[in-house]
């Protein structure tokens, strides 16, 4: 694939590795992770080069659903160097935070190449840096290499039976934009989590004539903010505090700010909040999931156990049959084929060190974006993109490029 400029500083890449004296730091994935990390490097006098498998910055953000707003305040969700505009609102929307880091990468005079993707990193023969195999027959060759790829890489389909032989409508979310195409029909949509909450209520706001959530595991709600104070700044003063102590004080909070919803189908969960983060489960921020479940309007049904020809069989055997399923069912960091055989990560795929750590035997590979904080992911990105400079900086990576001075 021919390389193309995203920016009016993007260079096209190398088609032989550079020599030893001359190694930039690659940073692979142009979304907020890697552009952050890059302009962390490059404020620090550090050549960086994002290479991006797509033709722009941003690319998973420009597939998200329509209706799509962050979860976390502008002034907590900006890049290092860079605040978002105020005429964004509190609550940044799809489009403005596309808007945002193409204006990021081009206010930083970052180095991008799109069109490029990495397909493996390897140690060098010296074992003095990284080789990274590329599309075209690429071998680019880097003092430091960072992982920016995404939390959301690719779509998870369970391996529900008779899948493949349902004759309904079947999409996953990713490739679900907005309710036009839905409007009067029967939506059954698998997965509570963010994007299953919040693509239930887009479809009864677009007019869908019935819209099922199923639900295998009751997930934590939270309002998104209460008397004007946003869910994640409790989530940013209590990250540091006990487990334990986080859950009680959430516990009572959720009691005192959210209707019991028992009888529509979704109790109060009997795990702690800040417990199931910690296990890789977000809360639900609340975008008008419980009105629409209070007033019946979005009705909540057992887990999707699997398909029989245009039927939908649930978890207490009952069978629905309606015109599309939309699985809200996650993604894979997709990272084994990449960095699998590097012994960096754990058993479920992730890696094992983030931010400015690298994993045991791994020297100068970082990794940013694959975790999900409760105080907010480009919050955390940020603070990781400071780290990993910082970083590279202190180990003195041999043959790092320099800017100009």
């Amino acid at each position: 694939m021919a390389d193309s400029d995203s920016t009016s500083s993007a260079r096209s890449a190398p088609s032989t590795a550079p020599q030893p004296a001359d190694r930039p730091v690659y940073v692979i994935g142009g979304g907020p992770g890697g552009l952050a990390a890059a302009q962390a490097l490059r404020a620090r006098g550090i050549r960086a080069v994002v290479l991006e498998r797509s033709e722009a910055v941003g690319a998973s953000w420009r597939r998200h659903y329509d209706r799509l707003h962050l979860h976390t305040t502008r002034r907590m969700s900006a890049l290092p160097g860079l605040p978002m505009p105020r005429r964004f609102g509190r609550w940044v929307s799809r489009d403005d935070v596309v808007r945002y880091l193409e204006k990021y990468a081009e206010h930083h005079r970052l180095e991008i190449v799109t069109g490029v993707e990495v397909d493996r990193v390897e140690r060098t023969a010296d074992g003095t840096g990284w080789l990274l195999r590329a599309t075209g027959g690429r071998e680019l060759t880097g003092a430091a290499v960072v992982v920016a790829t995404g939390y959301n890489h690719t779509p998870r389909v369970p391996d529900w039976p008779g899948r493949a032989s349902y004759t309904g409508e079947f999409l996953h979310a990713h490739a679900y934009r907005n309710p036009a195409p839905f409007a009067g029909r029967d939506v059954l949509v698998a997965g509570i989590g963010n994007t299953g909450a919040e693509i239930a209520v887009d479809l009864v706001e677009g007019g869908a004539a019935r819209v099922r959530l199923s639900v295998r595991t009751v997930p934590h709600i939270v309002r998104r903010s209460t008397a004007g104070w946003p869910a994640q700044y409790s989530g940013v003063l209590v990250r540091r505090l006990p487990v334990g102590l986080v859950d009680r004080l959430c516990r009572a909070q959720a009691r005192l700010a959210l209707p019991d919803l028992s009888a529509h189908g979704l109790p109060r969960p009997d795990t702690g909040l800040y417990s199931r983060v910690l296990e890789g489960a977000i809360p639900v921020q609340d975008v008008g999931l419980i009105d629409a479940v209070r007033t019946g309007r979005v009705e909540i049904v057992a887990a999707v156990e699997g398909f029989e020809e245009g039927a939908v069989l649930l978890a207490d055997g009952t069978r629905v049959e309606p015109d599309a399923v939309v699985a809200a069912t996650g993604y894979v960091r997709a990272l084994e084929g990449l960095v699998g055989h590097l012994g960096v990560l754990d058993d479920r795929g992730r890696p094992v060190a983030h931010g400015g750590r690298s994993p045991a035997g791994a020297p100068g590979l970082y990794f940013t974006g694959f975790t999900n904080p409760i105080s907010g992911n480009l919050r955390e990105m940020a603070l990781d993109a400071e780290r990993i400079a910082r970083a590279v900086l202190r180990r003195g990576a041999p043959g790092v490029s320099r800017l100009p001075a």
